[in-house]
């Protein structure tokens, strides 16, 4: 309990935009008398939010959006703080399962989902919130399926998308937390190494350029045009997946799509190869064909399972396919969620305000609270912007555009 209680005090010290936050809402309470449900990575970042929404008055209940991302001693000091919180490193797919059961049973007025895997679960049961945010590319899409549907019944925050969460936990955090996961599980190197990413989104780009940091030589694997157009002109090779494994010291899939690597890639791949996902679900790596191709397959170290082909040939499958970043590593860094976290408590709190004004639909973060975050986060690095004089002001004003 005092490890969960330091590893959270250490976070909050580096996540001076939710500590403002917090501070204001502390005063006013605006979520007293509410219930919130967060579904969400149970660890010191997370924990840190869900300690702010209590603290505006809310009776928050968490439980985790992947069974192999929580930190137990984090999920120690919350139960302890009068926060309950279902969770445990490694649960069972039913243990998993039962946490998303007892948030329903929670009956929420706002969710916090990451995934969407709770917000999907109350659907199904014709369960009614005020609204909900979604933190994740994968969460967004289910939304956006259910938008289409026209089965969703509130409306829903898309935070993933905000500017100052894609452009930065994306990619900043993506990119460096994915590469502390690889290096705490294989304590190899990245230097001199071939390295493979799948999908050139905001994640793959942060993921790419990181591995190209470090000294790897970077293939890009992509399905849109222009994002491999892109990553060509930023210097990565560009090739089908079938034609980049056979020199893949490493691939690391980012796609938020299922069978990115399958039987006929595992055929041709390097001797040695690790393969690491950044993306939600543990689908991208199709494990079942993974085994189904193996003559024998083993631990070797904490997160890292070997699978032995008929020919000799050796992969090794890091985290059981699933968030690398967060199952073997940290999670991002505490700076990076801040921006990230801040968001969802204030498109939270415009949900308990705004919501019922809104028809069911997935929104955008409004424009006022990404502005807020921005500078906000200036301030803590200790960043000044100019401002338009007023006669600049007028120009624009009066030409009708901007540079």
């Amino acid at each position: 309990m005092l490890a969960g209680k330091a590893k959270v005090e250490w976070v909050r010290t580096h996540m001076g935009i939710l500590e403002e936050v917090r501070a204001r809402m502390e005063r006013e309470k605006p979520f007293t008398g509410l219930r919130l449900s967060l579904v969400l990575h149970v660890e010191a970042k997370t924990a840190a939010l869900a300690l702010t929404l209590k603290a505006a008055g809310g009776d928050v209940h968490m439980a985790a959006s992947n069974p192999l991302t929580t930190d137990d001693e984090v999920v120690a000091y919350l139960n302890q703080q009068g926060l309950p919180t279902l969770a445990k490193k490694g649960e069972s797919l039913q243990d998993y399962a039962h946490g998303i059961e007892a948030m329903i049973d929670h009956k929420p007025d706002l969710i916090i989902d990451d995934g969407a895997d709770l917000v999907v679960e109350m659907v199904k049961r014709s369960a009614r919130v005020r609204g909900s945010t979604e933190e994740t590319t994968t969460g967004v899409v289910r939304l956006r399926a259910l938008e289409k549907d026209g089965k969703l019944p509130w409306p829903a925050i898309d935070v993933n998308d905000a500017t100052m969460k894609h452009l930065f936990d994306n990619r900043y955090g993506t990119g460096q937390s994915t590469l502390d996961g690889i290096f705490t599980a294989t304590n190899l190197t990245i230097a001199g190494k071939t390295a493979v990413v799948a999908g050139y989104g905001w994640c793959g780009k942060g993921v790419a350029s990181r591995l190209r940091g470090l000294g790897a030589d970077v293939i890009v694997t992509e399905i849109d045009p222009a994002k491999a157009v892109e990553a060509r002109l930023e210097g990565f090779r560009v090739m089908k997946m079938i034609d980049a494994a056979p020199h893949a010291d490493l691939v690391v899939t980012v796609t938020g799509c299922a069978d990115v690597l399958r039987t006929e890639h595992f055929k041709v791949l390097k001797d040695g190869c690790l393969l690491a996902n950044s993306g939600h679900f543990d689908v991208e790596i199709n494990k079942k064909d993974l085994g189904g191709i193996a003559v024998e397959h083993r631990p070797v170290r904490p997160m890292v399972e070997e699978y032995r082909f008929a020919d000799g040939r050796r992969a090794y499958l890091l985290a059981e396919g699933r968030l690398v970043n967060l199952a073997a590593g940290q999670g991002h860094p505490a700076e990076i969620m801040d921006m990230s976290f801040s968001l969802q408590a204030l498109s939270a709190e415009y949900l308990l305000r705004e919501g019922s004004k809104l028809p069911p639909a997935v929104y955008p973060v409004p424009p006022e609270i990404d502005e807020l975050v921005a500078r906000a986060a200036l301030r803590t690095y200790g960043a000044n912007i100019d401002v338009l004089t007023a006669s600049q002001a007028e120009y624009l004003r009066s030409w009708g555009g901007g540079t």
